[in-house]
């Protein structure tokens, strides 16, 4: 299509939809003008007023009562009895409708009231009153269903309407008998609101549509009284378990006044009472088999076949919605059966009105069973009787279709079936039975005492005491053996009942015999495997235990912080939440000759037995180290060399070592592949800048420098592993930052504060953590 065309579709498009809202218009103007023009005649009937009076006083009620006018004509439409009153004064001031209110307190209901107003003139069956009436009530008070009932000569109801319910649930409450407890009578009986808000008392006191699912836990029945009678009641149905607001009970029993006219004008059909043809012709159906129905016709005025009512039908019958039988009674064919509208079906049924009976071709139908959707071929046959139609639906299943099914169930079950006639002897087996068993066909089958003879001399006493018990008593086999086919033992089961003669003789014996080798090796297989895991766990449990033990023996924690050259030592160990819960992080604050102190926080890749090994040989060597004079970059380097001549060649370690002279509050340190320090100062946080330092481990020549400051009173320093920060899918100088925000966030004296903010969650890592303190001056 080239441009020019293009633009001319789109120019005539824009054209029509503004028809189209024109015409939406002016049918909803007529509409709305039908309604007025009613509610006036319905005025000058009753007063003998002028038509312009008759519009006054309309248009002054709905001013005086904060109404629309469509409000208002339909409250006078709803107040219109059956028999026409007397004529009074025609000077006279009309009366007021039925159900005069005053201003109603929210501006927002009597919003809701007028859109509700212009939208009952497009309503035109009681569904979709309903339907309307669940859209404008759903908003403000949550409303998940609306119910609309009538009651019915024998105080009965009947369900006319319904939005918000399943067919199946409407189906179920469609007729309701007279009964006691049923909150939609009591409110018409009463002429008043029933406002069911306790849930639990409410269960006890009346009959809850929808139990015992317990999906709405309040509801509203309002008697519309209409004509000056109640024989109608809305229901409100919510979720919601809380109580019905003043304003929501006022808006309530607005709408069920405003829409009681309403739903009278829309002329509700009378339910279908079964006729004395209708019970004698169930009677016949209900001693018969098979889906037989009798189909009532119902008409249009003009006298088209427009559906047919379900007036009997036989136990055996069903429709799409799961109704069998007698529950099916009252219901539509084309409710039951959609997709025979159109159909060559419906076109036979009309010619068996005509007095031809009827006898279509087999055609495939898509039904539902248990919510999954099969496919069955039928024929249906279509007779006159009376004057409504008799059908009946013959399923077909062929036999070679059955046999399909039942060779597809054996392979597919790996299970084959097994006949024994103890009196002629006669045995028959499916070909799965000598699949199983294998048996060459060409043999034949095994008489059923003679059965314990193909299998494993070890299983041959048990099946052939239950063989022999089952024929004798007739007592049910289940019993399984093996038995060994080619180099193979495979593991199977026979499962067998008798068939009885009158005197108790056992004349039958039927079964299956089933392959259940798969199934037991993976058994086995499951019984190896968690073997495997329970010796697995053992020795994780023992390597644990040991590795628990190393650790507190080499990492004894203080249980209060030290004093250490004049400096307050606080310490935090806390082991990983998974896997073996001891690693390599280690910590020393000791005290050197010469008055000094030594710190070392450190972490070795691994955890385990041998992390814990490698963790207490660099400990106690640094410690040994520094003691004797060495200096910490020297320390580091021998450290290094160590680790790479070590049993395990492959680990690798982090390290800090710093030296604290009390003297002039000197500390030098000095790291390898470490996370930096971090220091408080007059209430700022920072990290130490890092001197040169290659990880421990990872090269044989690495150069190691160090670094060193002044400490002042007040300082706070902290030398911690990286399983304080670290976090999986997260950058670390990210765990660095929020390290930084925790400590001034905590406080400056809680290390078990600055923890909790830390550590959320699983820890995957040890975590050790320095807290070294400056006291300020005059402090212990």
């Amino acid at each position: 299509m080239d441009t020019s065309s293009a633009a001319e579709a789109a120019a005539l498009a824009k054209v029509v939809s503004r028809q189209r809202a024109e015409l939406d218009r002016l049918r909803d103007s007529l509409a709305t003008s039908a309604v007025v023009e009613r509610a006036k005649g319905a005025l000058m009937a009753t007063t003998g007023c002028t038509p312009d009076a008759a519009h006054e006083a309309l248009v002054r009620r709905a001013e005086g009562g904060n109404r629309t006018l469509l409000e208002e004509c339909w409250l006078t439409l709803g107040a219109l009895t059956p028999s026409a009153p007397p004529v009074p004064d025609p000077g006279a001031e009309p009366p007021a409708p039925a159900g005069e209110r005053t201003a109603l307190a929210v501006p927002e209901i009597a919003e809701i009231l007028g859109r509700l107003g212009k939208a009952l003139v497009r309503v035109t069956t009681p569904r979709e009153l309903a339907g309307t009436l669940l859209e404008h009530l759903a908003p403000r008070l949550g409303a998940d269903a609306v119910l609309l009932y009538r009651r019915l000569p024998d105080n009965g109801l009947e369900l006319v309407a319904d939005a918000g319910v399943d067919a199946a649930l409407a189906d179920q409450w469609r007729l309701v008998p007279p009964l006691s407890g049923i909150a939609p009578l009591e409110a018409i009986k009463a002429g008043e609101p029933l406002w069911l808000e306790h849930y639990a008392e409410d269960r006890r006191r009346y009959q809850l549509i929808g139990e015992p699912h317990g999906r709405w836990r309040s509801r509203a029945w309002l008697p519309m009284t209409a004509g000056g009678g109640t024989e109608a009641a809305l229901g409100v149905l919510r979720p919601d378990r809380s109580a019905f607001q003043p304003a929501d009970r006022e808006l309530l029993t607005a709408v069920a006044r405003l829409c009681a006219g309403r739903l009278s004008t829309l002329g509700v059909p009378a339910s279908p009472v079964p006729s004395g043809f209708s019970r004698a012709v169930q009677s016949v159906l209900d001693a018969l088999p098979g889906a037989v129905v009798l189909l009532t016709p119902l008409r249009s005025p003009g006298g088209t076949v427009e559906d047919y009512r379900i007036d009997a039908a036989t136990p055996d019958a069903m429709d799409i919605l799961g109704r069998t039988g007698q529950e099916m009674i009252g219901a539509h064919i084309l409710e039951s059966y959609p997709s025979v509208a159109g159909e060559s079906l419906w076109q036979g049924y009309l010619k068996a009105l005509g007095g031809e009976p009827y006898e279509g071709e087999p055609f495939v139908y898509e039904e539902i069973v248990a919510g999954v959707p099969l496919t069955a071929t039928y024929s249906v046959r279509a007779a006159r009787l009376g004057d409504g139609l008799l059908v009946s639906w013959l399923r077909h299943d062929t036999e070679e279709r059955q046999e399909q099914r039942l060779a597809d169930m054996q392979r597919l079950g790996n299970l084959g079936w097994a006949n024994w006639n103890l009196i002629t002897r006669q045995v028959t087996w499916s070909s799965q039975v000598y699949t199983i068993l294998g048996r060459d066909p060409g043999r034949g089958a095994v008489p059923l005492d003679l059965l314990p003879d193909l299998v494993l001399p070890e299983d041959a006493h048990t099946l052939a005491r239950g063989v022999a018990e089952l024929a004798r008593t007739g007592r049910r086999l289940d019993v399984p053996f093996r038995l060994r086919s080619g180099n193979t033992v495979r593991h199977l089961r026979a499962v067998a009942e008798a068939v009885n003669a009158p005197d108790g003789t056992v004349v039958e014996v039927h079964g299956f015999v089933q392959d259940l080798t798969a199934q037991r090796s993976a058994e086995l297989a499951l019984v190896d495997s968690e073997r495997a895991i329970l010796v697995q766990r053992g020795v994780l449990d023992a390597e644990r235990a040991l590795a628990t033990r190393l650790q507190h023996a080499l990492l004894p924690l203080p249980s209060e912080p030290v004093r250490l050259c004049g400096l307050r030592v606080e310490v935090a160990y806390l082991p990983a939440q998974a896997g073996i819960h001891v690693g390599g992080d280690w910590f020393s604050a000791v005290e050197l000759p010469g008055d000094a102190a030594l710190f070392v926080v450190g972490d070795v890749a691994g955890h385990g037995v041998d992390a814990v090994a490698t963790m207490a040989q660099l400990r106690f060597t640094a410690k040994g180290m520094v003691s004797t004079g060495s200096s910490l970059t020297g320390a580091l380097a021998r450290l290094n060399f160590l680790l790479l001549h070590s049993r395990d060649s492959q680990s690798t370690a982090t390290l800090i070592l710093a030296r604290y002279e009390p003297a002039g509050r000197r500390l030098v340190w000095a790291q390898a592949g470490h996370l930096p320090p971090l220091l408080v100062r007059d209430g700022e946080v920072r990290r130490l800048d890092r001197p040169d330092g290659m990880l421990l481990g990872a090269h044989a020549e690495p150069s190691y420098e160090s670094a060193e400051f002044r400490l002042e009173p007040g300082d706070r320093l902290l030398m911690y592993t990286d399983g304080l920060v670290e976090r999986p899918g997260e950058d670390i100088d990210a765990g660095l930052t929020r390290l930084a925000e925790a400590v001034r966030t905590a406080g400056p004296d809680s290390l078990a504060a600055l923890l909790d903010a830390m550590l959320v969650g699983e820890r995957r890592d040890d975590v050790c953590v320095l807290d070294i303190r400056v006291p300020l001056e005059g402090e212990e």
